[in-house]
């Protein structure tokens, strides 16, 4: 694989899953001077064949996976990243999966296994809001200490509905895993676990109330970390006009991160205002907006992977333990109410195995 490449050779890179994310992952994997693309799967295509440029798709990923391959990319739906990431591994690739991880805990589960059976080989999780120079940013101001220690956090995502135009296996808990919270809200968990820390306590309202889908349209979350700091969650399939906002107060201000660039560009413009607060600013302080108009994620994220791939590094953002603390907050989240909690079973996501990955997991 990658350690055997010959100097010079660029990493043959394979897609799974072809769409909108696996090709616009493409674009960036061939802008890097390590990686080219190979070949692509997708069940959309009635046969395997070449594209003008010579890379080849096929209609199944096991025919991608016959292919000599260095990376793999896992940009598939749900119900199958866990399996195909798994494979991948198995055949010896260094693989990027997409989030989230799978269905539940017990899909991580099964990955984890197999990177642990295959220890020489990269495995990344596809949190791309990382990399957003605002979210960056923030991060930097918050681990500098300038304004203090963070006291709490308040975040928002939403969008109009959760039915894409491609499939609806989104609205199928058996195929999704879960609705607007494991799609799309886990990006802000995520954040708010890095911004915050591990939250040991949570209380939860989850409904499928308005849209009255298989998964969730709404979920709200109070949580707690240890050393006392508060996080509001909101992730929502009835915000009619998509949003992204996450305010982080601390001691000495506060950090407010509003939209977000991304390929539909329906979540307004990305900027990060910094409040400083003094005791003589009578509740409105000093503020510095600052507003980002070049979205560079997926390059960098790519670029850490491929960074950790040829040169044998560690995994800095998106290892398997961070994605599985994140998946085990998301079950907390639905476990957490009771209704929602029977209703689907959720003390079933965390069978014995599970439990000790979780505990492993734990910093």
């Amino acid at each position: 694989m990658s350690s055997d490449q010959p100097a010079g050779n660029k990493l043959r890179v394979g897609i799974a899953g072809y769409g909108v994310v696996g090709r616009r992952r493409r674009q960036f994997i061939d802008r890097h001077p390590a990686l080219r693309t190979v070949a692509v799967c997708d069940a959309k295509y009635t046969e395997d064949g070449s594209f003008d440029d010579g890379v080849k798709y096929f209609t199944d990923f096991r025919k991608l996976l016959a292919q000599e391959l260095d990376i793999l990319f896992v940009c598939v739906p749900n119900f199958l990243a866990a399996e195909v990431t798994v494979a991948g591994l198995e055949r010896g690739l260094h693989v990027f999966c997409e989030k989230p991880p799978g269905r539940d805990l017990q899909d991580l589960a099964r990955v984890i296994a197999s990177e642990r059976r295959h220890p020489g080989r990269k495995l990344k999780y596809g949190f791309n809001h990382h990399y957003h120079d605002s979210v960056r940013d923030a991060h930097r101001i918050v681990k500098s200490g300038e304004l203090g220690r963070v006291l709490n956090l308040r975040g928002l995502y939403g969008k109009s509905k959760i039915i894409s135009f491609e499939s609806d296996w989104r609205t199928k808990r058996r195929e999704a895993g879960g609705g607007i919270l494991l799609d799309q809200g886990i990006h802000m968990v995520d954040l708010m676990r890095m911004f915050a820390g591990e939250f040991g306590e949570v209380h939860s309202f989850v409904s499928n109330d308005f849209w009255h889908h298989d998964v969730e349209d709404n979920a709200y979350a109070l949580m707690r970390t240890k050393s006392g700091v508060v996080a509001l969650l909101h992730s929502s399939a009835t915000q009619w006009r998509h949003r992204f906002h996450l305010e982080i107060t601390l001691e000495r201000g506060q950090l407010i991160l509003a939209g977000i660039l991304s390929g539909s560009k329906s979540y307004g413009s990305e900027t990060l205002t910094v409040a400083y607060a003094n005791e003589h600013d009578g509740g409105d302080p000093r503020e510095v907006t600052t507003r980002y108009n070049e979205d560079n994620s997926w390059r960098d994220e790519i670029a850490e992977f491929a960074e950790a791939v040829v040169h044998d590094r560690p995994i800095v953002d998106g290892s398997s333990q961070e994605a599985l603390r994140t998946m085990a907050l998301v079950y907390r989240i639905y476990g957490a109410d009771r209704a929602w909690k029977d209703r689907f079973a959720i003390e079933d996501q965390v069978p014995a195995a599970v439990a000790d990955l979780m505990r492993e997991a734990q910093p």
